[in-house]
């Protein structure tokens, strides 16, 4: 289990209504490469695209959608070294120091994990990209003094392949009034 080192509280629990799930299986592999996306949706569905954009905006709001945002190949970028960079943080310092870290350029995923005693003390795991593995490790080393005296030890793991990277994913299709099918 991940737990993210900055956690946004959802502000109302709550379950998802029709519209709502529809929207959210209607745009969960991603918005449509046109100029207006949320009124495409919105069509798909019989609604108007203000609507679906409200109604996103209030899911991300409620913590129930926790962002939206353009997932770019960062190989076709040319960033070929990518480290999963591991710390042993104190556990006291760990969840400000993540939030720190978090921010920081270069950051792409910031989360605090368990420990796994004895063989695996690290609690804070924090991606990496570059061009060459040099810059990743000055990013590294960068965030080594940020994390100070509260850092007992890291490593750097390099990525070999490409995996395939999706979200969490609602079961169903929506059909064009918006009921799943």
């Amino acid at each position: 289990m991940s737990v993210s080192t900055c956690p946004s509280e959802p502000r109302a629990a709550g379950a998802l209504d029709a519209l709502d799930r529809a929207i959210v299986l209607a745009t969960q592999s991603g918005l449509p490469l046109v100029p207006d996306p949320w009124g495409a949706v919105g069509r798909s569905l019989g609604l108007d695209g203000d609507e679906v954009r409200s109604r996103m905006a209030r899911m991300q709001e409620a913590g129930i959608i926790r962002r939206v945002a353009a997932v770019p190949n960062h190989y076709r970028l040319g960033y070929l070294a990518n480290g999963m960079t591991v710390w042993n943080v104190d556990d006291a310092e760990v969840l400000r120091l993540g939030c720190e870290v978090a921010r920081l350029p270069g950051v792409s995923h910031c989360y605090r994990r368990p420990r796994h005693l004895p063989d695996w003390p690290y609690n804070l795991f924090v991606m990496l990209h570059g061009r060459t593995r040099a810059e990743v490790e000055r990013q590294a080393e960068r965030l080594r003094e940020r994390l100070g005296d509260a850092c007992r030890d890291h490593r750097i793991l390099y990525s070999s392949r490409i995996l395939k990277k999706t979200g969490l994913r609602l079961a169903g299709r929506v059909d064009r009034q918006g009921g799943q099918r």
